[in-house]
């Protein structure tokens, strides 16, 4: 027989928190008294003293199990494995440092429950939620930029919130999540769809850890745009690989600028320059759209595919160069202002490269 269902399940992915977690399975069974629930502790394993404690806490807290993680390491993947065990209707995630407030765990249900929502976030720029005061600027900064950044994909005041809960039965399948670093809630909250737009944010006042270290470092951070990344894709994917494939170009345009100047420093004539310039820029450029504007598509062998970009960019090449040559022979400007004109050359030739290498060069999988 499966195990009976339970109202809530609370979802605490840790690493080397033991020293918090008798507070915080104290606090969510003071917040969840009288109801059933179940607390899964989802931990990277350190060393033995995780274990120990969740121990001690389930011989007077019995709702609470601890499921040892030893591959796959990171919060995001600590959280599906706790949302994957999980018995409970809806399930809550939070931080086990406890600067989530497990006081507000039946807030969030509650709002679930109403049926006004779909995904509830305990947000701190919810009117009545806030931050600690003496938060230094640094950290303010650095909030503020993560969050601006995350806005576009979701109308949530506090995209960064690693408080939240949802239905679990509406959480979507593993294999459609693939979230990098620790934001998996701003991954739930897009590809959930909650796309209905039902979303909701319930006040809480974000507190500094107690005890232990904190695990934000420069490689999450880095993580954290990567993930941005993946969901902008997710989201506007055309319009994302048009703006990649634009920055990308820009790359192979100080490429191309270079060996155009440095030719000419050598003594090449300028037509020569533009032509001879062409190679090391088409090669960038074919590069970088393979291992970031088309990296998610299906890749040929590398000199196939570069032959293939080659080609394309070669028709493209040949309008950026034939209005370069026109504007050079016939505009007085561009006679006199040679650079001015291949820049020009580039946007007359760029929006035909895009088009094919997306057609042609990259297809889908």
């Amino acid at each position: 027989m499966p195990p009976p269902e339970l109202e809530i399940s609370v979802v605490a992915p840790t690493y080397r928190e033991a020293e918090n977690i008798p507070l915080l399975a104290t606090r969510i069974a003071g917040a969840l008294r009288g109801r059933e629930y179940e607390i899964i502790i989802a931990d990277d394993f350190y060393d033995d003293a995780t274990a120990k404690v969740c121990a001690e806490v389930a011989a007077t807290i019995p709702q609470l199990q601890l499921i040892t993680r030893t591959t796959n390491r990171g919060l995001s993947p600590a959280v599906l494995d706790g949302v994957a065990a999980a018995r409970g209707k809806f399930v809550v995630v939070l931080d086990a440092d406890l600067s989530h407030p497990p006081e507000k765990i039946p807030d969030l249900v509650a709002k679930l429950k109403s049926g006004e929502s779909d995904f509830v976030v305990g947000s701190r720029y919810a009117p009545g939620g806030g931050t600690a005061e003496d938060w230094p600027l640094l950290r303010r900064l650095n909030s503020y930029v993560a969050t601006m950044l995350a806005r576009p994909l979701t109308p949530l005041a506090d995209p960064m919130s690693g408080f939240f809960a949802f239905r679990r039965a509406e959480i979507p399948p593993a294999d459609s999540l693939s979230p990098i670093g620790y934001k998996i809630g701003l991954e739930i909250a897009v590809k959930a769809g909650h796309a209905r737009g039902r979303i909701a944010e319930a006040p809480i006042f974000f507190g500094d850890r107690r005890l232990g270290e904190s695990k934000m470092t420069i490689r999450e951070q880095w993580n954290y745009l990567r993930h941005l990344r993946r969901l902008y894709h997710y989201k506007w994917p055309k319009r994302m690989e048009a703006l990649q494939f634009a920055a990308v170009g820009g790359i192979g345009f100080l490429w191309d600028a270079l060996f155009y100047f440095g030719l000419q420093a050598a003594g090449a004539g300028h037509l020569w320059a533009r032509a001879l310039a062409f190679w090391p820029g088409v090669t960038s450029n074919w590069f970088l759209n393979r291992v970031m504007t088309f990296n998610a598509r299906a890749h040929v062998s590398p000199p196939r595919q570069w032959a293939g970009f080659v080609a394309v960019s070669s028709a493209g090449f040949c309008i950026n160069w034939g209005a370069y040559a026109l504007l050079t022979s016939h505009v007085l400007f561009f006679m006199e202002h040679h650079f001015a004109a291949f820049i020009a050359g580039i946007f007359a030739g760029a929006a035909f490269n895009f088009i094919a290498a997306d057609r042609l060069v990259f297809p889908p999988k």
